[in-house]
């Protein structure tokens, strides 16, 4: 029981949460557009989505770990990794086979939905496996690439495939849903990198942060936030979302606090760590409003 409490963890089950929200918001859209889902359909997604996920934390603890990385890094909540492999709780090479395992179990169960679904799951389905077997190695060392990565991953890969394994066909409406959760995702990883920038810098990452500094990132972050309320209020002006999808607006007045926080404080980190957990707050609450939104229309 308790080496199975170890792999859990080091899947960071307190981040799989996000895994759960996307694909809500996919589930949500189909539903939206069929009236019906199925159940089936929607477990072995979520159980795919799970593994991809838990895949990518897992490798990124190995390779953080056999760079050195880990020995360097302040441990927070939201970055410096699990722990697990710089404790001795587990070894590296348990720790490369776990996370090449999920990895696997993700690719078998993108094999059976182009099996029942068709080859168009390849469209989201082949970027997302290149985005877990490439993210720690290569995406960090690109910075436009490491700002996107995230939330091509989480937007639209699983938003999309979600959609897609349970539709049988993608439109502009599990585009627009998508679009939500990519904006968002890709400053959570922004914001998560603010603690690390120096360390970072020392492995050969090469993100914005590092580049341009953190006061000049949250100018980033507060421009995919702009974005993202554009898509959503276009969405619904044009009848690819439904208006009670502004629900999803209503935590603004969080991000609002968050980015004033970080354009007073962003090079103090004790400082920045509490808005982090904010920001965790407001990326999850924002999509999950926009599935309500679409579940209840």
């Amino acid at each position: 029981m308790e080496k199975i409490q170890l792999y859990f963890r080091e899947t960071r089950p307190q981040f799989l949460v996000l895994t759960l929200v996307c694909v809500i918001v996919g589930a949500a859209a189909a539903y939206w557009r069929a009236d019906s889902i199925n159940v089936f359909y929607l477990v072995i997604i979520l159980i795919g989505a799970l593994s991809a996920h838990a895949s990518v934390n897992i490798l990124n603890d190995y390779l953080d770990y056999k760079s050195g990385l880990d020995k360097c890094t302040i441990k927070t909540p939201f970055s410096g990794g699990s722990g697990i492999l710089p404790g001795k709780q587990m070894t590296p090479s348990a720790a490369l086979v776990f996370g090449i395992l999920t990895f696997i179990l993700t690719a078998l169960i993108g094999v059976y939905f182009l099996v029942v679904r068709g080859w168009p799951l390849l469209l989201v389905g082949l970027p997302g496996l290149i985005l877990i077997a490439f993210y720690t190695q290569f995406i960090t060392r690109h910075p436009l690439l490491c700002l996107l990565a995230p939330g091509i991953g989480f937007g639209p890969c699983m938003v999309m495939g979600t959609y897609y394994a349970l539709q049988g066909s993608y439109d502009w409406t599990a585009l627009a849903a998508s679009l939500v959760p990519c904006f968002l995702v890709s400053n959570l990883l922004l914001l998560n990198q603010y603690p690390d920038a120096e360390v970072d810098r020392l492995v050969g990452r090469r993100h914005f942060p590092i580049l341009i500094g953190r006061t000049r990132s949250t100018y980033i972050y507060m421009s995919f936030v702009i974005a993202m309320y554009i898509c959503v209020f276009s969405a619904v002006y044009m009848r690819l979302l439904p208006l009670l999808t502004l629900i999803s607006v209503f935590p603004f007045f969080i991000v609002v606090r968050i980015i004033r926080g970080l354009l007073k404080d962003s090079d103090q980190i004790m400082n920045v760590i509490p808005l982090l957990g904010q920001n965790v707050i407001f990326i999850l609450l924002t999509p999950l409003l926009l599935a309500v939104g679409l579940f209840i229309s």
